[in-house]
């Protein structure tokens, strides 16, 4: 993800220089100069055309785009520069062909550690007889029969059974990554939930989310009002003051920056007096809305739990609703912590852009702006304290449950769509029944401020967020 994001750094600096058509062509060759040792792969070439179609994701185009192998970078600059937007059919994720290193298959392997013992527990608890024994009476595993079932690897007493996981494959929630004939990753789109958690699994860097941030530059320098829309967990971005921050973003050329904790105060009021209306009519539950990777999750894989969804807007759609009011020639972009977002974005006809939140800093970074020389910049829109906790684990049931104000109102959190989660969520369906009135769930451990497109994860992301979350009232 480092890479990739000091890639697309380079590119606004050229954008920046107005320099693109003239000097992006010759970046691979820059980046990878031919006396250079490859970082894993087989030689110096291949590194090359794995940047040229990292670049071409850069410009927001994938491989459906290619016809031509032979094409320039500069001729994807140029068709950049002269569209109107980027395909609403294309793919939010995909794999570039290139970039994937066409990860084996293999799930299960008997390493050196095999000591060929007698009780040959791997053998006995194989239920399709994949297991046999060379020359040497080591254990051999036969791929055409294993199942990957693992229980060979659970019954070996000297632990030489490894399990071999697809990065990508294994990080996937709901089994939307698998290879093609010829071994390439590739995301189902009816199955994606844009959790985005393979992004940062693949240790390749081949998964790439829709990049339109130079559809967006390109509108700032042709004069149009451009509005920011920054979702709450900034708060836990950068490592600055949250004034700084939106300094910057005035730096980059924005017209104007609405806070989108500004529209959780929309969320908060519609989502309280809809759980409160669904208590009296005998509802047994009722979830969250605002995280869109869940909310495709029951669309696409638990049908039953959709009816238990609260129909409320997302805070990005209550702030986008706003500020089309406020300029109604203006253009929105919404920027995040994820690529779910981005899918969201296409289904809201006044959300026009999506950025994530390390896109916003690698255009910082390429236009030279020094955060602490920005001028600091208040939006005049004001939201409660409440409203900015949408970014964390718990934040949303709490502002609902004080919106409500009734102490004694519990909630079940879910903060994680795992495989363990999916299946409780699962169970919810199925039975009609939860421990609580009200679920809140997120598609990331410890909600958004941990989102997979995020500038910092982790105790630093809670650190950076508490700090700036005690300064509002």
């Amino acid at each position: 993800m480092f890479v990739r994001y000091r890639l697309l750094a380079q590119l606004v600096k050229m954008w920046k220089d107005d320099t693109l058509l003239e000097k992006i062509d010759r970046l691979p060759i820059e980046l990878h100069p031919r006396k250079q040792k490859p970082a894993g792969r087989c030689c110096i070439h291949k590194e090359r055309a794995v940047t040229k179609y990292k670049t071409m994701a850069m410009l927001g185009f994938d491989m459906t785009d290619e016809v031509d192998e032979t094409a320039s970078l500069s001729s994807y600059a140029q068709r950049m520069l002269e569209r109107e937007r980027i395909d609403p059919d294309k793919s939010i994720l995909s794999v570039m062909d290139e970039a994937c290193s066409s990860c084996v298959k293999i799930n299960y392997e008997v390493s050196n550690l095999c000591r060929g013992c007698a009780a040959r527990p791997c053998y006995n608890n194989c239920p399709k007889d994949a297991i046999s024994y060379d020359a040497d009476g080591k254990a051999v595993i036969d791929h055409d029969k294993c199942i990957s079932c693992g229980k060979c690897h659970q019954a070996c007493p000297y632990h030489a059974i490894v399990y071999m996981p697809v990065p990508c494959e294994e990080a996937c929630p709901v089994k939307a990554i698998s290879k093609d004939e010829y071994g390439v990753e590739h995301i189902d789109p009816d199955k994606c939930i844009y959790c985005g958690k393979c992004l940062n699994a693949c240790p390749f860097g081949a998964i790439f989310d829709t990049c339109a941030v130079f559809d967006v530059l390109k509108r700032m320098r042709a004069g149009k009002k451009v509005i920011a829309m920054v979702a709450p967990a900034v708060l836990a971005q950068f490592g600055k003051p949250i004034e700084q921050v939106f300094g910057a973003l005035k730096a980059v050329g924005f017209h104007d920056v609405i806070e989108v904790a500004y529209g959780a105060e929309e969320t908060t009021r519609r989502e309280s007096a809809e759980l409160v209306e669904k208590i009296e009519e005998g509802a047994a539950f009722m979830t969250t809305s605002c995280c869109p990777a869940y909310v495709n999750l029951a669309r696409k894989h638990i049908p039953d739990l959709v009816k238990y969804i609260s129909h409320t807007g997302s805070p990005m759609h209550y702030t986008a609703e706003y500020s089309k009011e406020k300029y109604p020639d203006g253009i929105t972009v919404f920027i995040a912590p994820c690529a779910s977002k981005k899918a969201e974005g296409r289904e809201d006809a006044n959300v026009d852009f999506v950025w994530t939140f390390r896109e916003l800093d690698a255009v910082v970074k390429g236009m030279e702006i020094d955060l602490d020389a920005c001028e600091p910049y208040t939006p005049s829109e004001v939201a409660s304290k409440d409203s900015h906790g949408y970014a964390k684990t718990m934040g949303v049931f709490t502002a609902v449950k004080n919106k409500i104000g009734d102490p004694t109102l519990q909630g079940t959190v879910i903060a994680d769509l795992n495989k363990k989660n999916i299946a409780v969520l699962r169970g919810y369906a199925k039975t009609g029944k939860c421990p609580t009135r009200m679920v809140e769930v997120m598609s990331c451990p410890g909600g958004c401020i941990s989102g997979p497109c995020a500038c910092t994860e982790g105790s630093e992301a809670i650190r950076q967020f508490d700090a700036e979350f005690k300064k509002k009232e």
